[in-house]
């Protein structure tokens, strides 16, 4: 039973993937808008609808309403170029060219954004299969299905939302980091080479590529959020999800630097261990509070069920109290350890300097205080950019605010 549930389990997760959901969701938004071109066209074979309802579906409904329009600009101005082409020369090679050339130059002043060359593909398209200016008025009328179809089917099939993805690379990136942090605490004791060392900076290196995959999974999500009506509390969301992801965006760049700390004393200790004995059996509990602190800051940030996230933040307050006693217990032994030995002073300093910075950025009361400030912030623009949108509120809020104390 577990071989079967294996596979089921692995075809389970991967049908929920964006590029899975969104393939789907292309293709039948494709075939639908065909079929009611096939309706309302008179051409047999109405590929452009298909075509346009493809441009416009996206994976989630706020790139599809910012997207759409610029999207459905860009293939009816192609199309229309195409028919001033095909009742003037038709497609020969050099008006292959011209077309190209016209198309580029003219979406540059149509405001489609990034999607010019999709000016130029759409008139490339529509010239090749229209030779006779009469049916070219069709394919406007394609485009259009293909537009209107692609539009209603994300507003009528809301996106998922795109958060568990985002969440779980999160998680991923940094259960990597606390691995990092556990491998460079069980490093700190005896000796320890500079190919070791080096290694481990490798490896915090490699959390910079982890951190724009992350990144990309976020955007999406904080995309599917936008304008979604599964969602109340959308830029709550957002902003807790961005703001943790900067705290451990900026602990993985520390991270990387403590790894070319701790690079700089192997180089300069190759006959000896680190660290004695009883500072090296500090700083491993130190790090391993570190790792404990990563792990719980994660499942705080991700989690969105209340009695879970509470659950989550005191395991984070009680990681980040005994890292701060652990680091502490060895920043006395350094400075003891440094009045005898006085070399390489400044590499413990910066090392402890280093924890400090990460056990501040996963601390619980900055964290609140960034969620506040950002929310503040977005709150601020979002008047600032839509202020008639914003006094509507302010008057809906207030009517609805006399009508109960009428009723009171």
């Amino acid at each position: 039973m577990p071989a079967l549930s294996d596979p089921l389990t692995t075809l389970v997760r991967r049908g929920r993937e964006p590029a899975v959901v969104q393939t789907v969701r292309s293709t039948l938004a494709a075939v639908i808008s065909y079929v009611v071109a096939l309706w309302l066209s008179r051409e047999p074979a109405p590929l452009t609808a298909p075509l346009t309802a493809l441009l416009v579906v996206q994976v989630t409904l706020y790139a599809t309403l910012t997207t759409g329009i610029r999207r459905v600009n860009s293939v009816v101005a192609g199309v229309l170029i195409a028919i001033g082409f095909s009742v003037l020369v038709g497609l020969t090679w050099w008006s292959l060219g011209l077309i190209i050339l016209a198309s580029l130059v003219i979406g540059r002043f149509v405001r489609v954004g990034e999607f010019v060359p999709e000016v130029a593909i759409s008139a490339m398209l529509v010239l090749g299969v229209t030779r006779v200016a009469e049916t070219s008025w069709d394919r406007v009328l394609e485009t259009l299905i293909g537009a209107v179809v692609g539009m209603l089917f994300n507003v009528l099939f809301v996106p998922p939302v795109w958060v568990q993805p985002a969440g779980e690379a999160i998680e991923d990136l940094a259960g990597r980091m606390r691995r990092l942090l556990q491998d460079i605490g069980g490093e700190v004791s005896g000796h320890t080479s500079v190919a070791q060392a080096a290694a481990r900076l490798h490896e915090a290196r490699r959390l910079d590529h982890d951190i724009v995959e992350v990144d990309a999974a976020l955007r999406q999500a904080e995309d599917s959020l936008r304008l979604n009506p599964r969602v109340r509390e959308g830029l709550l969301f957002r902003v807790v999800l961005r703001t943790g992801l900067d705290a451990l965006e900026i602990s993985a760049v520390v991270l990387r630097v403590t790894a070319r700390t701790l690079t700089d004393l192997a180089k300069e200790r190759t006959g000896e261990p680190l660290f004695p004995e009883d500072v090296a059996a500090a700083l491993k509990e130190v790090f391993d509070r570190l790792a404990r602190a990563v792990e719980s800051f994660a499942v705080v940030i991700t989690t969105q069920v209340t009695t879970n996230a509470r659950d989550a933040e005191a395991r984070l307050g009680r990681a980040l109290a005994d890292g701060r006693a652990a680091r502490d217990r060895a920043a006395d032994l350094l400075l003891d350890k440094v009045l005898e030995h006085p070399r390489q002073w400044q590499l413990h300093g910066a090392l402890l300097a280093e924890v400090d910075r990460i056990l501040d950025e996963l601390d619980v009361e900055k964290r609140s205080q960034r969620l506040v400030e950002e929310l503040d912030r977005r709150s601020q623009e979002q008047r600032e950019r839509h202020p008639v949108l914003e006094s509507l509120k302010r008057r809906m809020r207030s009517s609805r605010f006399g009508r109960r104390s009428t009723l009171g």
